[in-house]
């Protein structure tokens, strides 16, 4: 059984940082491709970054309003998969997801609970 746990989502005002986390079990975070997706109130899950398996190794692949600011990373002996987010604007609040892909397939088959990140003064 696959259980994805994310963690460190907060209030933080605008230009601030946070680091979420995502503790996996019943993969090896080295061994799939991750992604980080968010949701906004009323809008849909917007993709935010991924790591993903290719002939020339993993990349790290980052969305439109991630690039220059946030920066996926893994902790392989953790076997946990961690999003830092910094210089935070209001149009980053939303409930961030972290979830898993095996590989050679096409979607995202599992999904942690989500953390709620919320960006105000």
């Amino acid at each position: 059984q696959v259980q994805l746990v994310e963690s460190g989502g907060g209030f933080v005002q605008p230009g601030g940082s946070l680091r979420l986390s995502c503790a996996a079990s019943g993969r090896t975070v080295s061994e799939v491709d991750k992604g980080w997706f968010r949701q906004a109130p009323g809008k849909e899950r917007e993709f935010v970054a991924r790591a993903t398996w290719t002939w020339a190794g993993e990349g790290t692949y980052y969305g439109d309003a991630a690039k220059g600011r946030f920066t996926m990373s893994t902790d392989n002996a953790e076997n946990t998969v961690y999003l830092q987010m910094n210089n935070l604007k209001p149009e980053d609040t939303g409930v961030y997801y972290c979830a898993l892909k095996d590989r050679g397939t096409s979607s995202y088959a599992y999904w942690g609970q989500g953390t709620q990140v919320t960006v105000s003064s």
